[in-house]
């Protein structure tokens, strides 16, 4: 054998090697053990992942010393050995259930050192996954009956009222910018407001020492406006005569002018009753001025000219608020009454839906410079059109491959029909040889050999 032939042999032979490398997976597994607060619900076999690629799998979940989930992982190169800073996280792939977990490694920077086989990842650089079980049970038994009932109360408020809150939603951005407006104006001068509040505080407690008195005034206001009601035609009679009473007491009035002289001298003898009204009034002047700008503005927040731009007009739109929206509640019930078949259809059919996310989400994992890619086996001449009854008829599974020529796939001839495919053949065969499946007997009625080529 002569030197080109030892050459060429010799290439032939590593590119064997290569090939088998690249299909059964080349390369050597490190394991790293992994402490999180709680296991998360994690099982044996589930994925660890990075970028959303599965690059690994949990092989044993132990408890510490410390009452701490130590999970051990087995991570396939070129993904390990991993570096100091690597962190962790339990996820969950779905909300569909509580054992499709997984754990989502963040490798540490290259620049850093590598981790030993058997290394541990400390609890604090990894977080553990939070179920809203925890959360409730975090509450307890008053308080979860306490949100159980105002939950339910939400449903009876709501009950028959659908219309109404659609209706009425519309409403919500300038009632809340109203009352936005409000607050805004009310803190514009905190230091009248301040004093507005001091000075209220004293005239209550002023208030309050008198109780007694106030309490009695009350009481006896009570009896005359009582008494009043009860003299209620001789009210209506005194009414009747009050132009009259009127008239005669302007001419009084002017007949009491030469009185006034007289209570000049009434005057002066009550001042000494009334000396503590001067430093009452000195006090009350300071808050009447601090007050001005509030009481402006709160003027001016109430009744302003113009159309709906007041608390006024505010006021004056919640009736037709409330008329408009009942209307809405009464829509959204019988939206969601109408909906229950449709979802009482779709419910069987949950675990497909979920399931198709999920193995959609797995396939579309794989990506290469250009980003993530899918591979998808189509079928063809499934339907056949019947042009009597304009109708699209299945064709049976025997008839389906009809037509279709077998060139390019190795062992089949352009002239040979194509026959169905193995089960796990749309994509390339894994290492472990689990696809493409035949049954145990091998008599499963496809050609193994119908697979992509690569790797």
């Amino acid at each position: 054998m002569n030197a080109g032939r030892v050459a060429v042999v010799g290439m032939l032979v590593a590119a064997a090697v290569l090939v088998a490398l690249v299909v059964l997976g080349g390369g050597s597994a490190h394991q790293y053990k992994l402490e999180f607060a709680t296991a998360g619900q994690l099982v044996d076999d589930n994925s660890v992942a990075v970028g959303g690629r599965r690059v690994g799998s949990v092989k044993k979940i132990e408890l510490t010393d410390d009452n701490r989930a130590q999970i051990t992982v087995e991570i396939r190169e070129p993904y390990a050995p991993l570096h100091a800073g690597t962190t962790a996280v339990v996820r969950g792939a779905s909300l569909s259930g509580v054992a499709n977990r997984y754990i989502a490694l963040s490798p540490g920077p290259d620049s850093e050192p590598e981790l030993d086989d058997g290394a541990r990842i400390a609890q604090d650089e990894t977080t553990s996954i939070v179920d809203l079980d925890q959360l409730f049970n975090t509450l307890d038994e008053p308080t979860r009956d306490g949100l159980t009932k105002v939950i339910q109360g939400f449903g009876d408020w709501y009950a028959g009222r659908g219309a109404d809150g659609n209706a009425s939603a519309k409403y919500f951005a300038p009632a809340l910018s109203a009352t936005r407006g409000l607050v805004q104006r009310l803190a514009a001068d905190q230091d009248a407001l301040k004093g507005l509040v001091r000075n209220t505080s004293k005239v209550v407690t002023a208030l309050g020492e008198k109780g007694p008195v106030l309490t009695d005034l009350v009481a006896n206001a009570n009896t005359s406006l009582g008494a009043i009601a009860d003299e209620n035609q001789s009210l209506a009679r005194a009414l009747d005569l009050l132009p009259q009473t009127l008239r005669r007491g302007s001419t009084t009035f002017v007949n009491l002018r030469a009185a006034l002289d007289d209570l000049d001298d009434l005057v002066a003898a009550s001042k000494p009753a009334t000396k503590n009204l001067a430093p009452f009034l000195r006090e009350l002047a300071p808050l009447l001025r601090e007050a001005d700008p509030t009481i402006t503005e709160l003027a001016r927040l109430i009744r302003t000219p113009g159309a709906s731009n007041d608390f006024t007009d505010l006021m004056s739109d919640a009736p037709e608020l409330a008329r408009r929206a009942d209307p809405g509640f009464k829509n959204s019930i019988q939206a969601l009454n109408k909906s229950i078949p449709v979802l009482s259809f779709i419910r069987p059919y949950t675990p497909e839906l979920v399931g198709w996310l999920r193995d959609f989400g797995q396939g579309a994992a794989n990506y290469d410079a250009n980003g993530h890619y899918a591979r998808i086996a189509p079928a063809f001449n499934a339907f056949s059109y019947d042009a009597g009854t304009n109708q699209y008829l299945p064709v049976p599974d025997s008839q389906r491959k009809a037509g279709l020529p077998g060139g390019g796939v190795p062992g089949l001839t352009s002239g040979q029909q194509l026959i169905a495919r193995c089960p796990g053949s749309a994509t390339q065969a894994p290492s472990d040889g689990s696809a493409p499946y035949r049954d145990v007997s091998g008599n499963l009625d496809c050609d193994p050999r119908i697979a992509p080529p690569g790797p």
